[in-house]
């Protein structure tokens, strides 16, 4: 997913990750949860790109499905 993106992007929503997702407790502050058939799924949103993510609570775990631009990752 980052390998198709801009480097200079891809490098940003990386270190936004390392910030605010690596470590923390509750990774759900920092993102919105989808509805509908996504229901399980959280977004984050960092400027005009999106982090499209499974949050495992037994093992404060993050899986990121998709990443992208907000007009092509819904």
């Amino acid at each position: 997913m980052l390998r198709k993106m801009d480097r200079h992007q891809a490098q940003l929503l990386v270190g936004w990750i390392n910030k605010n997702l690596v470590g923390t407790n509750d990774p759900r502050q920092f993102g919105k949860a989808l509805k509908g058939q996504y229901q399980d799924y959280w977004r984050y949103r960092i400027g005009n790109y999106r982090i499209i993510a499974d949050i495992l609570d037994d093992q404060i775990k993050i899986n990121i499905i998709d990443v992208g631009h907000r007009k092509e990752i819904y």
